[in-house]
């Protein structure tokens, strides 16, 4: 009873941890030790880091990064993120009805490209600082694709863009000239790539069909507004970033989550999909639906990406995908598909 009267420091217990358990260790591969490792207080951090912080924390915060305001941790050795999942329709969406169906797909396309999820952990009881919204009830740690960034020492050489079809109406951006949101805004709507992926015909296809397997299981499952995460960074010499501590033959079954090798050898390409927590037949967003349809009976602007039908924003979706990567008629004999540098 008086874990109720709990404002901050809620109590975190592990969701269905044996699903999760049997998805890292037969599907993804991960040991106990190295998962668990990556959770501990690092104490060996090299010098020249003043010796007052030679004990990193087992989790760095990384503030508020997404337009859900949602906050972020990594892992002292840069492995893993923690996100809170502050919206209450979202967890429970995805707790109770996509979850299951999330480890069937995982375990039956191994190479999905959704990001993987190891732990789900929530509060398993009512607290005051969870209704009031004062602390994050729900948590999922999963896969940071940029793990090594920090590494290399040289953050600027690295790209990143979270990539959503931009052909749908986005009232920050759209209504009066986007004069009615600030910038700070509008700068978390969804990215703009400046060029094109441009890869072998083998690593186009496989991005495809990746895409579409995910895409039309998220279609299925009434899932919108997922977007496709981008890491772009120059192939130059032996970069840590490259050399994950995988095999090569893990990093070729995995290429476009390990690094994929441009077709004139410059540039290596991550992708994963993200954010697959808005079903389109919860409350909210029927009701948001409903106020944007209603809007748009004289402003004709038309769906957002939160109000469209599933398959129709999966093929809007596919559409941005296919127009990054062009024609790529490649030689295949320029890049392998994946990084082996």
């Amino acid at each position: 009873m008086l874990k109720f009267f709990y404002l901050w420091r809620l109590e975190l217990m592990l969701f269905r941890p044996n699903d999760f358990l049997a998805l890292r260790r037969e599907v993804w591969h991960i040991t106990d030790e190295a998962y668990t490792q990556s959770f501990h207080t690092q104490h060996n951090v090299p010098r020249p880091v003043p010796e007052e912080e030679q004990h990193a924390p087992a989790l760095v915060p990384m503030g508020a990064l997404g337009y859900s305001g949602s906050t972020f941790f990594k892992t002292a050795d840069g492995k893993f993120l923690v996100k809170s999942l502050d919206r209450h329709f979202e967890h429970q969406f995805f707790m109770h009805e996509l979850l299951t169906p999330y480890i069937i797909h995982m375990w039956e396309n191994p190479g999905s490209l959704l990001v993987r999820i190891t732990d789900l952990l929530c509060v398993p009881y009512p607290t005051l600082g969870g209704l009031l919204g004062l602390e994050p009830t729900h948590h999922v740690v999963m896969e940071h694709l940029l793990y090594g960034i920090e590494t290399d020492g040289d953050t600027v050489r690295y790209e990143t863009y979270d990539l959503k079809p931009d052909d749908y109406f986005f009232p920050e951006r759209d209504l009066a000239d986007g004069r009615l949101a600030p910038q700070s805004i509008k700068n978390r709507l969804a990215d703009h790539f400046p060029d094109q992926i441009q890869v072998s015909q083998e690593a186009t296809k496989e991005l495809m069909d990746l895409l579409n397997t995910d895409t039309t299981f998220l279609a299925k499952s009434n899932v919108l507004d997922y977007s496709l995460f981008l890491v772009r960074y120059p192939r130059s010499g032996e970069s840590f970033f490259d050399a994950v501590e995988t095999s090569l033959a893990e990093r070729q079954a995995d290429s476009w989550r390990t690094g994929v090798v441009s077709a004139d050898g410059q540039w290596v390409y991550r992708v994963v999909l993200l954010d697959f927590f808005w079903a389109r037949h919860k409350f909210r967003a029927k009701v948001m639906a409903g106020i944007v349809t209603a809007f748009n009976t004289w402003a004709g602007y038309g769906p957002m990406t939160i109000t469209t039908e599933p398959f129709e924003y999966q093929r809007r979706f596919m559409k941005m995908v296919q127009k990054l990567v062009g024609d790529n008629g490649a030689d295949e004999g320029h890049a392998g598909p994946s990084a082996d540098c």
